[in-house]
């Protein structure tokens, strides 16, 4: 009998070692791990930007045309607004000195930190959650005061703010779940990959039975068949 072990790996389940190399030393390369999801990046900044516009022109409007019959709302509403587009800002600039000075060697840090991480999206969702509380605040004080021009003007701001804010969190809660359905498909595609190299290096044990063999099989067969009749 013949007993051969035939071992077949499978096609793109091995790697040429140069090529390995190479991806070990760019994923090495810290200042490459900012520009990863360049697509991520760029959606994230233009919305940050979008809101520090939004943001500061309406406090600056607000804080503007405040007046003194109407000074303490305008004012208070005004001066959030002109916060959060500091804090978004602050944010944005923070990113860019980090990277720029490269004084972040850790990859976890990195992706919170770099535009389009983990924190970008809860910031956002923590303004969209300040705009619509102000909103809210605006509607129930222009509701259960006096009637007037000022108060019409105060529940006209405070659906602007309402609807406002709640876009913004409705756009987090959206990005989030895109987010997380990419990761499980890159998830899910690393782990055919990873089964494929397996399979791929495992030995395919090919057996050949000689003649001789298959006619002593079929021997014990029908000497078997006699023995129960």
């Amino acid at each position: 009998s013949v007993h051969t072990d035939i071992t077949q790996p499978s096609k793109g389940a091995t790697q040429h070692p140069s090529t390995l190399i190479q991806r070990r030393i760019l994923e090495d390369q810290v200042e490459l791990w900012w520009s990863r999801d360049p697509q991520r990046s760029l959606l994230c900044y233009c919305a940050s930007v979008a809101l520090i516009l939004g943001l500061g022109l309406g406090g600056v409007g607000l804080l503007s045309t405040t007046t003194s019959l109407s000074g303490e709302w305008r004012l208070g509403v005004g001066t959030t607004l002109c916060l959060l587009a500091l804090a978004v800002l602050l944010k944005q600039l923070l990113s860019s000195a980090i990277q720029d000075m490269n004084c972040v060697r850790s990859r976890r840090r990195i992706d919170q930190l770099k535009s389009g991480g983990r924190a970008d999206p809860a910031l956002i969702l923590a303004v969209g959650l300040a705009v619509m509380l102000c909103g809210t605040v605006l509607i129930f004080v222009a509701t259960i005061g006096s009637q007037g021009h000022d108060s019409r003007e105060m529940l006209v701001s405070g659906l602007v703010l309402m609807a406002a804010g709640t876009g913004m969190s409705l756009a987090v809660a959206g990005y989030s779940v895109l987010a997380y359905i990419k990761r499980r498909r890159e998830q899910r595609r690393r782990m055919r990959m990873r089964r494929m190299r397996r399979t791929g290096n495992q030995a395919v044990c090919v057996f050949s039975v000689s003649g001789g063999q298959m006619s002593q099989a079929r021997r014990e067969t029908s000497s078997s068949r006699t023995s129960l009749i």
